[in-house]
């Protein structure tokens, strides 16, 4: 009942110097400090400071509010600790991370053939003026730039 005595009070005095501002002959300006003015009144009537101050004055209220913080405690400390023990110590998150961005056969040259077909595998070609380990070092050297 308090609430909705100030609210009324408040739009009461906002309407008052609007009026005062009209007659000043600054239509815009009281235009929009009424339009601020018809606000409270406004909440009043759809029932929202009823229901704002039910909830600020009730004690059960603020105990909903604080077990709703506890409970984000608990979620927060349990996803910390799960965290911390799927990865172990930082020395083992890094190597786990190093061995995660080598690739997986990095001395394979030619992918395989298929043994299914009945002849063996063929070497593959290379080139007449290069050794084996020349073959790629263009490529890996573009690679190592790139990061990959």
């Amino acid at each position: 009942m308090l609430a909705e005595t100030v609210c009324s009070a408040a739009s009461a005095a906002g309407l008052g110097i609007a009026a005062v501002t009209a007659y000043r002959k600054r239509f815009l300006a009281a235009t929009r400090i009424a339009a601020y003015a018809l606000v409270p009144v406004a909440l009043v009537m759809t029932g929202v400071v009823g229901w704002v101050s039910d909830i600020v004055f009730k004690p059960t209220v603020w105990a909903g509010f604080g077990l709703l913080g506890v409970a984000w405690l608990l979620f927060s400390a349990t996803r910390l600790v799960e965290r911390r023990s799927e990865g172990g110590t930082r020395k083992e998150r890094r190597a786990a991370a190093a061995a995660r961005g080598e690739a997986v056969a990095p001395t394979a040259s030619a992918p395989s053939l298929g043994a299914g077909r009945g002849s063996a595998p063929r070497p593959a070609p290379q080139a007449k003026g290069a050794s084996g380990g020349d073959d790629f070092s263009d490529i890996e050297a573009i690679l190592k730039k790139h990061g990959i």
